[in-house]
C-alpha cells in the first residue's frame, strides 16, 4: 500500500486540515528524557541552568525541528533554556552512494576494528577531513588509504619517527640543550606557538575541518623544519647546531602530543608515552619548552601508522560490491513478513478492482496524485503517493486494486476515501498490484 498516508496524528486544530504532527514534533523531548535516566539528580543543570551552554549537533534534515519546532515547545513551557547554536552537517555518502545500514552499505563500525585492528584514529581523522559541513561529501576508502598514507604516515608519523631515532641515536634519548637561535629558529617557535590559538578559534566556530588542517599544519611545520635542516648530515661537522635542531623538533612533538588529541586521542596517548611525558593540558601548547633538556624519551620508537595496503582497501570495496549484488538479487527484494494476522481481521478488508478515470497532481508536493476512481460501487477521491513513479496523463484508464473500506482521511486538505494497493521493490519502486485478465470488471471482489 502507498506509503506517503501513514505521515502522523492529524493536527486537531480548526483550520488544520490536512495538517498532521510529525513523529520529530515530540522526538527531542526524548533528549531531556535521557539525560533525566541517566543523571536523576543532576539532570536540570543540563537543560535549566542559565550558565550552561546547550549545543545542538545534527544533520540538514532535522534543522527545522531542532530550530523552530523544539524551541517553541521549550519557550511554551518556560523553565527550560534553548540552545546557544545548532550546528548542522549536511549528508555523507559511501562511495558515491546514499548510506544505508538496510541495504548494507555501510561502515560497520565492529567490523572496522576487526579489520584495522588499533587504527581507530585513521577513521576519525578521514571523517573530520571529509565533514560535510557546508556541502554534501564522500566517504571512499581510496581516500581513507590516501589519508593514512599520504598524510597521517608521511608527514605526521615521519616526523615523529626520525625526532624519536635521532635523538636515541645522537643523543642517547636524552633532550639536548638548545644554545643560539637562528633567525629561522625563532619563526618556527613563533608558529608553534600560534598553533592552539588557531586550532581552538576554529574549533570554538565548529569548523572541525579547519581545526584539523591547523593541527596538521603543525606537523607540516616540523617536517619542513627537520628535512631542511638535515640534522643527520650536519651531526657530523656541526654538533652544537643539531642540539638546537633537535631541542626544537622535540618541543614540536610535545605540542603536537597536546594538540592532536581532539582529533586522534590513541595516537596522543602514543606521542607522550614516547616522549616519556605525563599528559599536558592545551594550555602547555602555547609554550615551547615543554620538554627540559636532559630529559629521557622512550628508546624504543614506534610507527604510528603503518601504511594501508591495496589489499585492505580491496576488501573493503569487495564487501560493498557484496552487499549492492545482494541488494540487487531477487531475495534482497522480499521484507521480513510482518506479524501473524487473523483470516477473520483480512476478511474485513474490502478490496476490489477498480478504474482510475481522473488524474492530477496535488498542489505544492511532490508525491501525491488526486485521483478519480471508478469502483463499480461508486466514484470516489483517492490521494495517493504515487507521483514519483507515474505521471497523471499516463495512468488514465489504469486498472487497479481499491481498499473501499478503509476510513477517509484529508490529505493535504482533500477527502481520500480508499487506498489503492502497491507493491514496492528493495529501491523503493512502485507499481500498481492489479488483476491480471482484462475482463475482471470495476468492482470485483480480491480475495
Amino acid at each position: 500500500m502507498t506509503r506517503d498516508l501513514d505521515w502522523g496524528v492529524p493536527v486537531p486544530v480548526e483550520g488544520a486540515d490536512g495538517k498532521v504532527l510529525y513523529v520529530w514534533f515530540d522526538a527531542p523531548i526524548g533528549y531531556i528524557s535521557a539525560t533525566k535516566e541517566l543523571l536523576p539528580n543532576d539532570w536540570e543543570k543540563y537543560w535549566k541552568d542559565k550558565e550552561t551552554r546547550l549545543l545542538h549537533f545534527i544533520g540538514k534534515d532535522n534543522i527545522v525541528f531542532h530550530c523552530i519546532i523544539f524551541p517553541a515547545m521549550l519557550m511554551e513551557q518556560g523553565d527550560f533554556i534553548l540552545a546557544d547554536n545548532v550546528p548542522a552537517n549536511e549528508f555523507l555518502n559511501l562511495e558515491g552512494d546514499k548510506i544505508s545500514t538496510s541495504r548494507n552499505w555501510a561502515v560497520w563500525l565492529h567490523e572496522y576494528l576487526i579489520d584495522f585492528k588499533d587504527k581507530q584514529d585513521i577513521l576519525r581523522y578521514t571523517l573530520c577531513a571529509n565533514a560535510p559541513e557546508s556541502k554534501d561529501n564522500d566517504f571512499t576508502w581510496k581516500d581513507f588509504q590516501t589519508k593514512n598514507n599520504s598524510e597521517l604516515g608521511d608527514i605526521l608519523g615521519n616526523f615523529i619517527n626520525r625526532v624519536m631515532v635521532l635523538t636515541n641515536k645522537n643523543h642517547n634519548g636524552l633532550v639536548p640543550e638548545a644554545s643560539e637561535y637562528t633567525k629561522g629558529d625563532l619563526l618556527v617557535l613563533e608558529e608553534v606557538a600560534k598553533a592552539p590559538d588557531k586550532i581552538a578559534d576554529a574549533l570554538e566556530k565548529f569548523k572541525f575541518r579547519e581545526a584539523l588542517a591547523e593541527m596538521m599544519n603543525l606537523a607540516r611545520i616540523g617536517n619542513k623544519y627537520l628535512a631542511e635542516q638535515e640534522p643527520w648530515k650536519l651531526i657530523k661537522s656541526d654538533e652544537k647546531r643539531v642540539r638546537t635542531i633537535m631541542n626544537i623538533s622535540l618541543q614540536i612533538s610535545a605540542n603536537l602530543a597536546i594538540v592532536c588529541e581532539p582529533f586522534i586521542p590513541f595516537t596522543s596517548k602514543k606521542l607522550f608515552g614516547l616522549l616519556n611525558l605525563s599528559e599536558l593540558k592545551w594550555s602547555a601548547a602555547r609554550n615551547t619548552n615543554n620538554v627540559a633538556a636532559g630529559h629521557k624519551i622512550s628508546s624504543e620508537p614506534e610507527i604510528l601508522f603503518a601504511k594501508v595496503e591495496d589489499a585492505d582497501i580491496q576488501t573493503q570495496l569487495d564487501k560493498l560490491e557484496n552487499a549492492k549484488k545482494l541488494n540487487a538479487s531477487e531475495n534482497a527484494s522480499l521484507a521480513p513478513a510482518k506479524a501473524e494476522t487473523s483470516f477473520d481481521d483480512f476478511n474485513k478488508m474490502d478490496i476490489r478492482s477498480g478504474t482510475i478515470l481522473e488524474a492530477e497532481r496535488v498542489p505544492k508536493t511532490d508525491k501525491l496524485l488526486k485521483l478519480k476512481i471508478d469502483t463499480g460501487i461508486d466514484q470516489r477521491t483517492v490521494v495517493s503517493g504515487i507521483a514519483e513513479w507515474y505521471k497523471p496523463e499516463d495512468i488514465i484508464g489504469q486498472q487497479v486494486s481499491i481498499l473501499i473500506n478503509l476510513a477517509p482521511r484529508k490529505i493535504k486538505g482533500i477527502e481520500s476515501q480508499g487506498m489503492i494497493l502497491m507493491a514496492e521493490n528493495a529501491q523503493g519502486e512502485l507499481s500498481f498490484v492489479l488483476p491480471s485478465k482484462p475482463n475482471m470488471n470495476n468492482g470485483s471482489i480480491i480475495k
